[in-house]
């Protein structure tokens, strides 16, 4: 499959609603430098249509916990903690407005998980979003597929612009009429309306899962879909809710024995029986499911071995893999560790192809990162369209983008105070020790607390969507 050549892009604006704060921005995303533009900034908020423009009102269920784009672009989806979800829809191109193609604005917004308890296990299940995968769209509705930790759910939105009138046994109130006031039949009519935009639930599977669910990856077939948890991967057709296989199972007969958790899994972009899943080990392990029915056998296995002088007491749980992706192209794959980006070819399983070093500053805080549970966050990745740029979030609310032709990088920062309109999101710099230049931040001067977990890049063009806790920002290439 070739992945879509870039086009050239426009400036955007971009909303976060119902729950989030909104905000607006501009950037010029062309590698390797990406100097990045800011547009107006709004500090608003939707609460029950009406806007607040006070941004202290977030709360733990406003954090944005996953973003992604549909296979078009056209659509961006966010989950929070309190288990909405936001879908966002980019303008279309105006002869009028010319410049407002690409400004993403809420197009819906819907309960997706609510909060439920175990009864048998007394534990309660959390309302939040983990995961959100789009389906190809084959009509006019959209299809998308939603997770918490315990339940996947398949969702339709659509829109409506007509409504039927002229019932013969109801009246226009929905009303059921009294039989013997019938005295002629009545042709029902579809008359226009305000256009609605519907979310349905059409899919509910559940059931299936013991531990936490961490991932979900479409099938290239378009028919099944796998859910991930810590211990076994579970394959379900899009169709069929009271039944899943079990296609990968890790759990060992007597748990003192576990030494390690799936982390993440995704299906190959191209080839359906090929998916891969990552470890806490650091591991990766490629599996087919034409060889055997249960996958517990791997076809290959990729993991690079550890440097003993390296060893220390974090070396484990920074090895944790917390997020794999294939490229487009289906020839490679990206994983995220806490410290590092790592692209692996698929037939080299010895050792990566290239290593980013995303926040190497950090290893000699990784004592104060344990002690407040920052060494334990899960950072994601993404691939850029062509395959030839990498990005992954940090802290501060930086991210980072890595260039693999050039082999250059570039730190910058999403935040409102340096989203000033039209302003140019300088490259940032962290200085470790010695005289710190003007223009550089020391590492002891890094909020842990503002992090960029969660990020996705337009599968054609140069724009990518950041969440920055409860922000969401999306930056596009600069218009010349």
């Amino acid at each position: 499959m070739t992945p879509p050549t870039p086009a050239s892009p426009s400036p955007c604006t971009f909303w976060l609603g119902l729950g989030a704060q909104i905000s607006s921005g501009f950037s010029r995303l062309s590698p390797p430098c990406c100097v990045f533009f800011a547009g107006s900034d709004i500090d608003t908020r939707k609460i029950n249509n009406s806007f607040l423009r006070d941004h202290n009102y977030a709360t733990e269920a406003d954090i944005i916990s996953t973003v992604e784009f549909n296979s078009t672009g056209e659509l961006l989806a966010t989950g929070d903690k309190g288990g909405r979800v936001v879908v966002f829809q980019r303008e279309q191109e105006s002869k009028n407005q010319p410049h407002r193609r690409g400004e993403y604005n809420v197009y819906s917004t819907f309960q997706s998980h609510e909060p439920e308890f175990d009864y048998l296990k007394s534990l309660e299940i959390e309302e939040k979003i983990n995961k959100i995968r789009w389906l190809p769209q084959q009509n006019a509705a959209y299809f998308l597929l939603s997770t918490n930790d315990k339940t996947v759910k398949l969702w339709k939105i659509s829109e409506r612009d007509k409504r039927p009138e002229g019932y013969n046994l109801k009246d226009e109130d929905g009303r059921i009429r009294d039989p013997t006031t019938i005295t002629a039949l009545r042709v029902p009519v579809l008359r226009p309306m305000d256009l609605m935009v519907e979310a349905t639930p059409r899919r509910v599977f559940s059931n299936a899962h013991t531990y936490h669910i961490n991932s979900i990856s479409v099938n290239s077939d378009y028919e099944t879909y796998m859910s991930t948890d810590d211990l076994r991967i579970n394959l379900w057709h899009l169709e069929i809710t009271n039944r899943s296989f079990n296609i990968v199972d890790i759990k060992p007969a007597n748990m003192e024995e576990l030494t390690e958790v799936i982390t993440a899994a995704e299906f190959h972009p191209n080839q359906c029986n090929t998916f891969v899943y990552s470890s806490s080990k650091g591991s990766i392990r490629l599996c087919d499911m034409r060889a055997a029915a249960l996958c517990d056998n791997h076809s290959k296995f990729f993991e690079e071995p550890e440097d003993p002088s390296n060893r220390s007491f974090f070396s484990e749980i920074i090895s944790s893999i917390s997020d794999v992706k294939f490229s487009h192209s289906g020839r490679y794959l990206m994983t995220r560790d806490y410290l590092t980006v790592k692209v692996w070819d698929l037939n080299m399983e010895s050792k990566p192809l290239e290593t980013y070093q995303v926040h190497d500053y950090l290893r000699s805080k990784l004592c104060s990162l344990y002690e407040n549970d920052c060494i334990f966050d899960k950072f994601e990745c993404v691939w850029n369209g062509t395959d030839s740029v990498l990005m992954t979030g940090s802290y501060n609310n930086f991210f980072r983008m890595f260039d693999r032709n050039t082999k250059r990088d570039v730190t910058l920062e999403a935040s409102r105070e340096n989203s000033k309109p039209r302003a140019i999101l300088k490259p940032r710099k962290v200085c470790v020790g010695g005289k710190r230049r003007k223009d550089e931040i020391s590492v002891d001067s890094l909020d842990f607390s503002k992090k960029i977990l969660h990020t996705a890049w337009h599968p054609s063009e140069n724009i990518i969507a950041v969440a920055a806790t409860n922000n969401l920002y999306i930056f596009q290439d600069k218009v010349n």
